[in-house]
């Protein structure tokens, strides 16, 4: 299937600092990238349970978070690209985080989980027509394509990749 970017008519406004953050079009062959997961192994235990600052996120908080919120993408786009036009809600990503546990996982646990979710992401990407990729149904309130869901997916860990070398001082 040839893949395009999203058009901004695809996506809320808000989504665009993560569209931003993907590289050409075709992000189902960059969600297969396994660079994250190499770079999480190298962690120590000190590194896993590292917050920036009191109130911010431990590494272990921002993987589940990257799980919870890829879960929620992945959902919205199986709901949209098989054509259930059923308006779907937002969700409150700080709720989620408060009740993840995420800090009494071991990493291990939490990068088993993130490979998990990331294959089931792929394989139901690649299980898309073209026709169901371009599918346009409505999340959050605003109309949203099945193929800007994957930009998402992929952008918003980009977007914590990056905050996780500026702000974790993770990776050089």
């Amino acid at each position: 299937m040839k893949l395009r970017r999203p058009s901004a008519n695809e996506y809320a406004p808000y989504f665009q600092k993560y569209i931003d953050q993907v590289m050409g079009s075709d992000f189902i062959e960059q969600l297969r990238d396994t660079s994250l997961m190499e770079a999480l192994d190298t962690l120590t235990p000190i590194q896993w349970a590292y917050r920036y600052a009191p109130e911010k996120w431990s590494v272990k908080e921002v993987i589940k978070h990257l799980c919870d919120t890829e879960r929620v993408f992945a959902y919205r786009a199986l709901r949209i690209g098989r054509n259930d036009m059923t308006p779907l809600p937002g969700f409150d990503q700080d709720t989620y985080a408060a009740a993840s546990m995420a800090d009494h996982q071991s990493a291990a646990a939490l990068m088993r989980e993130l490979s998990s979710v990331r294959s089931a992401t792929v394989d139901l990407f690649e299980s898309f027509s073209e026709e169901a990729i371009d599918r346009v149904g409505v999340a959050g309130d605003a109309p949203t394509s099945t193929l800007a869901l994957g930009f998402m997916i992929l952008g918003h860990q980009n977007h914590h990749i990056r905050l996780f070398k500026e702000l974790y001082r993770l990776w050089g």
